[in-house]
């Protein structure tokens, strides 16, 4: 998958404003595709997909930025096929324990997980991959999944990045899961990370949008998306339609104020809230299928 990163300089009469303008900035370009964020001395670099790039929605984004006072440039270029993410990989991340259950390690860079002190420990060695713990979305997910009883359960993790949320599932009692992701990169990083966790063996990983459903058998007990807002709304009804009765959809990645969206959506499907966390400003929503 081929990547152009965009440089985006922030000019702010008021120095307190910068980091606000980075969060702002960085939520009306998700919105447009781009998949990751990094932060610089005076703005942002964004990542988005060759495919996904639209130069006018950038544009767009900056004319109607909605704080004042605040002057925004920016250049993009062709990121070299390659792991823009090595850097971080090679540095690795500290241990995230979550909720006293589950520890989510670095696997490249910890030998024993026996020195956790949890009663779950899960590795992962993320290779050009969302999903390490780190993010308070991806906590948030796995604290939800610690909730559901899933003892036999077969789950579907939408954009799994690493295979984390699939992974602690299974390793959680779940039957069997299926993975997908647009990025290849992903897809063969949760096959990975499967494997070393010794789960391999019951989990189904795809490369491509939620269009690969369509060629998936079966229905899920448990559905997992951890996705930008404006993908969520697009495909909640493909996930919908894949899950049982009284089936559980646990979503994240997105702002708290975009939840009233969601829950517009969901209720529309029959699908009722069961539960909500916040964290940092971040959401997750759990919902019910009732039809």
């Amino acid at each position: 998958m081929r990547y152009y990163s965009s440089t985006f300089h922030i000019e702010c009469s008021d120095a307190n404003l910068l980091q606000a303008a980075r969060e702002l900035l960085a939520d009306a370009l998700g919105e447009g595709g781009y998949e990751a964020f990094e932060d610089t001395p005076d703005g942002i670099i964004g990542y988005v997909q060759e495919d996904n790039y639209d130069e006018s929605a950038v544009k767009e984004a900056i004319a109607t930025f909605p704080l004042g006072d605040v002057t925004i440039t920016y250049s993009t270029e062709s990121v070299p096929d390659q792991n823009w993410n090595a850097a971080w990989e090679e540095e690795g991340f500290e241990p995230i324990e979550v909720k006293k259950v589950v520890t989510i390690y670095d696997a490249h860079h910890t030998s024993d997980p026996d020195i956790f002190s949890t009663p779950l420990n899960i590795g992962i060695e993320a290779r050009n991959a969302f999903g390490t713990g780190n993010h308070e979305t991806t906590r948030l997910m796995v604290e939800s999944i610690l909730e559901q009883p899933l003892d036999g359960r077969r789950v579907l993790d939408c954009g799994c990045g690493t295979g984390i949320l699939a992974i602690t599932a299974l390793r959680c009692g779940a039957k069997e899961a299926v993975a997908f992701d647009i990025d290849e990169w992903s897809a063969e990083n949760t096959r990975h990370n499967a494997e070393l966790n010794g789960v391999g063996d019951r989990i189904e990983v795809l490369c491509g949008d939620a269009h690969v459903l369509s060629h998936v058998e079966g229905i899920f007990d448990v559905i997992l998306a951890n996705i930008n807002r404006n993908i969520l709304l697009e495909d909640m009804p493909r996930y919908h339609d894949v899950l049982t009765r009284g089936g559980a959809l646990i979503l994240s990645g997105f702002y708290e104020e975009d939840a009233p969206l969601l829950l517009k959506k969901a209720e529309a499907m029959g699908l009722h809230e069961i539960s909500r966390k916040t964290d940092n400003g971040w959401c997750s929503l759990a919902f019910q299928n009732y039809k």
